[in-house]
């Protein structure tokens, strides 16, 4: 990931600000400004992504003949951008941490030319992966006492996002992926059993039950609906009579629910009453919920296309915006776009009492705490710890504090999120420079 990982007008607007010396420090705040009908919370996810990719900006030598030859950047222009280091600071909610709209998840304070070039790269880590980690932590709350497994890798739109939905999901309490390069590079576990084709390369499903444990016999789990799902799982049985360790069966089309039931008892008849029974074939946060809520006896669910493209809310209305440059706090008029100006913090207390989005600078009350921390000086990380683990403990310690209206899969209510009586202030007295300064009324007062 280099400089070029962003859009023309990025690019373009920093080289006019590095030709006119518009160097002072900037701060933009990248937030969500609602949630989808669908949430009542979001998960921060991503912010390892994003301060990898600040550590790393720069245009090398190929990119910079591009931006001459190509996109004709003047030789003054593509000099400049070629000295461009990112050496500005960030104050974020660490990955694991919930929030709700209108709330900063980040906030990069840089010389204006780098704050701005960054924007493209900060939204589309934070915004896809909030999505994807929001979708599992519904996953989370549906299945609590199952295993989650993530499946998606064959259905998200790329690699690329194969690999942020694997982290994205174990950072909320998945148990594993089937994605093998992401479960590598993160220390997850690596799941999965067979596929269909796999039975049928074989004259039936005996023999292929049976060579698959004689090649993988700590990971004999039998896939039993290829051709007759009552069938399958006595085949299943019978070759594990064969063999000296236990197995398992998964379930991947069909009534799943009453199929686990018949597949539990033909299990426990024949003794197998350690056997487990996974499902897969497009589940949701919804379908998860029906089958715990029947009793289903299910063990462990691979979760796929659904999570994998946050489906029911496959974007989010994300927003980087500026709200101060050289000391002076700015904001935007627009209808339905407002903003909240200066560097800012949240301030959370107790369950059920409403979020405060406050200037960085306003004391926090007792009771309180902040929830955005610097992560980056002067272009540089100040903790590197940014693992699964620690994301996984915050998640689950804000999944206790989160209401249970927030935490509802239909129709939740988030937590509310109030304006300083200091924010309102400034908000209010830079509305009125702007309106006076410009000549226009504002639509839209602030919150």
């Amino acid at each position: 990931m280099t400089g070029l990982c962003t859009d023309l007008y990025e690019i373009r607007m920093a080289a006019s600000y590095l030709r006119r010396g518009m160097l002072a420090p900037a701060t933009f705040s990248l937030f969500a400004r609602r949630l989808p009908p669908s949430r009542g919370f979001l998960v921060a996810a991503g912010l390892a992504d994003c301060l990898d990719f600040l550590e790393r900006l720069h245009f090398d030598a190929a990119e910079l003949d591009h931006l001459a030859d190509v996109v004709h950047l003047p030789a003054g222009d593509v000099a400049a951008l070629a000295e461009l280091r990112f050496t500005g600071d960030v104050w974020a909610v660490p990955e694991g941490r919930v929030v709700f709209g209108g709330e900063p998840l980040l906030e990069v304070t840089a010389p204006l030319p780098q704050a701005q070039l960054v924007e493209t790269a900060l939204l589309n880590f934070a915004t896809f992966q909030s999505s994807v980690a929001s979708k599992a932590a519904r996953c989370r709350i549906a299945a609590p006492e199952a295993d989650l497994i993530d499946f998606a890798a064959r259905r998200t739109h790329g690699l690329d996002a194969a690999r942020a939905v694997a982290r994205a999901s174990a950072l909320v309490g998945f148990a594993g992926t089937s994605y093998v390069q992401a479960a590598r590079e993160f220390d997850l576990p690596a799941a999965g059993t067979m596929a269909h084709s796999y039975v049928e390369a074989f004259p039936d499903e005996r023999a292929a039950f049976r060579a698959f444990a004689e090649d993988f016999p700590d990971s004999a789990i039998f896939l039993v609906d290829t051709y007759d799902t009552p069938h399958g799982v006595r085949t299943a049985i019978e070759v594990a009579g064969e063999l000296p360790r236990g197995i398992g069966i998964r379930l991947d089309s069909g009534d799943l629910g009453e199929l686990a039931v018949q597949a539990r008892s033909l299990l426990d008849a024949a003794g197998l009453t350690g056997a487990r029974i996974m499902a897969s074939g497009g589940l949701d946060e919804h379908q998860l919920a029906a089958l715990v809520s029947s009793g289903a006896p299910i063990d462990a669910y691979g979760v796929g296309t659904k999570v994998g493209v946050s489906a029911d809310a496959p974007s989010l209305d994300r927003a980087y915006k500026l709200v101060e440059y050289d000391g002076r706090p700015v904001m935007k008029l627009s209808a339905g776009k407002l903003t909240a100006p200066g560097a800012k913090q949240v301030h959370r207390g107790t369950a059920g009492r409403d979020d405060v989005l406050a200037l960085r600078g306003e004391p926090v009350a007792e009771g309180r705490e902040p929830v955005l921390e610097p992560v980056m000086r002067a272009g540089v990380r100040t903790s590197r710890d940014d693992s699964i683990r620690a994301a996984r403990r915050r998640f689950e310690q804000d999944l206790r504090w989160l209401p249970e209206q927030a935490r509802r899969l239909t129709d939740p209510t988030p937590v509310g999120v109030t304006w300083s009586a200091s924010l309102h202030r400034r908000a209010a007295e830079l509305r009125r420079t702007l309106e006076i300064r410009h000549g226009v009324r504002a639509e839209v007062a602030p919150p």
